[in-house]
């Protein structure tokens, strides 16, 4: 049974299934459009994000919404998670316990959501959605498709920031995520 939205913040705002919560500032539970068509999810809050509990708002953040912008979309057009709620210490990867204990809100969104498309920033939201087998450098950009939703991996912003030979590539990962959207659409009846 799907939880409503705010007993699922609720939930995530109380949580303390992990030690990330005793180093936050706020949790991160995510933001934007309920009824997405497009999902953006990320790693886990960085220290902009857990100063203000709102996703992506950071350097890697601004970036995030000129990409989003660059194939016709808004912010508040989409919905933008992360894997984890909280801020890991020092910005590193969360590990498996974390993971595993976010899992079911991140899950909980999705099945609220219902998105069409899934666009995973980075390898950390890879592996912890579709399986620590999946390599970012490997299925960056390739579709994968599960249970009716279309995956789409790519570089996180912040990898575009330290790298910018990486902007390329991810404009051409964004370049499909619009085309498959419109083919979607099409598909729609009535559309």
């Amino acid at each position: 049974m799907l939880v409503s939205w705010p007993t699922l913040t609720e939930e995530i705002t109380r949580c303390q299934k992990c030690r990330l919560c005793a180093g936050r500032t706020y949790p991160v539970p995510g933001e934007g459009n309920p009824h997405a068509r497009l999902m953006f999810i990320g790693e886990g809050p960085g220290r902009d994000e857990d100063q203000t509990g709102r996703p992506f708002v950071g350097r890697a953040g601004q970036l995030l919404d000129k990409m989003i912008g660059a194939i016709g979309l808004s912010r508040e057009e989409v919905f933008i998670a992360n894997v984890v709620k909280c801020r890991p210490p020092q910005n590193r990867a969360p590990e498996a316990d974390e993971v595993a204990a976010c899992m079911p809100y991140l899950r909980a969104q999705v099945g609220l959501i219902r998105p069409q498309v899934i666009v995973l920033l980075g390898s950390s939201a890879l592996g912890a959605i579709l399986g620590p087998d999946h390599r970012i450098t490997r299925e960056r950009g390739a579709w994968i498709e599960r249970k009716g939703v279309w995956f789409m991996p790519t570089f996180h912003p912040a990898a575009l920031l330290r790298d910018e030979s990486k902007k390329r590539p991810v404009w051409e990962d964004l370049k499909k995520v619009r085309d498959k959207l419109q083919e979607l659409q099409a598909d729609e009846p009535n559309a």
